[in-house]
């Protein structure tokens, strides 16, 4: 997801941003370059869930966004879900590895996006609505 997510940053480069992400080593030196916030991932674990829910809520009240763009995965529901309250725009772009099957975070952000991109051509028929924004890879 986030070297996915990587690929489309020159989008948005020229703009106030900033990520949202849970750690793993990979983004230690990404973190001294860009401004990152530190979220619990939620893995499927209500507790988890439930913290990354109150973390997300106080990045948004901080950052106060216009746009959410995510490749997922599950630590991303929250925000885009917030962002939605707010009635901000959410950008969704569903994982080049999913093949098969929607991903839980595709079918939880669905429903919200102003915008969601796929990857796969034959994932149209799960989400009929979803642009297909060709492969990121």
């Amino acid at each position: 997801h986030f070297k996915q997510l990587l690929k489309l940053a020159p989008s948005w480069q020229e703009h106030d941003h900033f990520y949202v992400l849970f750690y793993k080593p990979i983004i230690d030196k990404f973190m001294q370059k860009e401004k990152v916030y530190l979220v619990r991932s939620p893995e499927r674990n209500p507790i988890m869930f439930l913290i990354n829910i109150l973390q997300s809520f106080n990045i948004y009240l901080k950052t106060k966004p216009d746009v959410i763009i995510s490749t997922g995965a599950g630590v991303a529901i929250a925000m885009c879900y917030i962002a939605k309250l707010f009635r901000k725009k959410v950008i969704y772009v569903e994982d080049w590895c999913i093949v098969d099957k929607p991903s839980v975070t595709g079918r939880c952000v669905y429903p919200i996006s102003d915008l969601f991109i796929i990857q796969r051509k034959h994932l149209k028929k799960f989400y009929p609505n979803a642009e297909y924004g060709g492969e990121i890879f």
